[in-house]
């Protein structure tokens, strides 16, 4: 994987580079949070729903659809959010895993070139890391990015239309590092708190903790 600046080298394996001229966002927000002990994309992180953030972060990014993948309780957390850009798409097979919310995503995304993979419990997303996850891929022609955060890969990834049929394919609850695994044409963004926050959050402790981070790091912003 490429992690400095600069185009990735052949290889044998990889995806022809490609700047993908539009992108999709995909927001995940399907599953039951079981950890969580329910309601968890509702719980509120500064006077918004959880899940709102993500939304409003692709909302004001330059991706082109956005789509809010919902499942688990849609009605309800349909009921609770402003769409903006975004339109929905209902993964009737939210309980199989994260997988099929993938596929329903990917889906919805039409004729994009590639699409970013945004987790609805990482409140610390914005519009400003997922445009960076859009110029990194056009800086290296890679058919991937991901996210580097304290030292951990993480989402948000984007993913080519090239990799969709590997990504479709994907079955139970796994996501896209099943397809990257391996992979030497996949670049790596460094993400530091003046870009996003990127924990998520499983359980009330981890909602919690980000929330009063994230509160936190706007205060001392302004």
């Amino acid at each position: 994987a490429l992690s400095g600046r600069g185009a990735l080298a052949p290889d044998a394996g990889a995806v022809p580079a490609v700047s993908a001229a539009r992108v999709a966002a995909l927001v995940l927000a399907a599953g039951e949070g079981r950890r969580f002990g329910g309601g968890k994309l509702l719980a509120p992180v500064e006077g918004r729903p959880m899940v709102q953030r993500a939304i409003d972060a692709a909302d004001a990014s330059s991706c082109e659809p956005v789509i809010l993948v919902v499942g688990h309780e849609a009605d309800e957390l349909l009921a609770s959010v402003r769409l903006g850009r975004a339109r929905h798409v209902t993964n009737a097979a939210y309980a199989t895993g994260m997988a099929s919310s993938l596929r329903a995503g990917i889906d919805a995304a039409g004729d994009a070139d590639a699409a970013i993979v945004v987790l609805a419990d990482q409140p610390g997303v914005t519009a400003r890391l997922l445009d960076a996850l859009v110029a990194r891929q056009a800086e290296t022609g890679a058919a991937a990015v991901i996210c580097s955060w304290n030292g951990r890969r993480t989402p948000p990834t984007l993913l080519t239309s090239a990799l969709w049929p590997a990504v479709r394919a994907l079955e139970g609850d796994v996501g896209a590092r099943e397809v990257l695994a391996g992979r030497d044409d996949v670049a790596v963004l460094e993400v530091d708190a003046s870009l996003a926050r990127l924990d998520d959050v499983d359980t009330p402790r981890d909602h919690a903790r980000v929330a009063a981070r994230l509160e936190g790091a706007d205060r001392a912003e302004r």
